[in-house]
């Protein structure tokens, strides 16, 4: 059992420190951080929260899965790492491109 939980459903008002307080009810409490949008640094309603032992995790998870936070019911499971797609080839995408209808063209008399 892993200390990292991924904490999904959250509203997007929710901060760290609602974060902190809500699971620290289950134990000690490392680190959390709320993933925010880059451009406009609104909360993205996901967040990964580092608890101070697998127990705490573990009591993290059978306490708050499904706990109704801020009118949303939240997903809390321990976080996996993100699975890399095969990811196609290489670049260059797309035709290839328009052209001018090749050929010598004759005029039209």
């Amino acid at each position: 059992m892993a200390r990292k939980l991924y904490v999904g459903n959250l509203p997007y008002s929710a901060g760290e420190q609602d974060l902190q307080e809500l699971f620290g009810s289950a134990g000690t409490v490392e680190s959390v951080n709320v993933m925010r949008d880059q451009a406009t640094g609104r909360a993205r309603g996901f967040a990964f929260v580092e608890m101070g032992s697998d127990e705490d995790a573990q009591n993290a998870i059978q306490k708050l899965n499904n706990y109704s936070f801020g009118g949303r019911n939240l997903t809390v499971n321990e976080a996996r790492p993100k699975e890399r797609t095969g990811g196609g080839g290489g670049g260059f995408g797309g035709g290839g491109g328009g052209g001018r209808g090749g050929g010598r063209r004759e005029p039209r008399w």
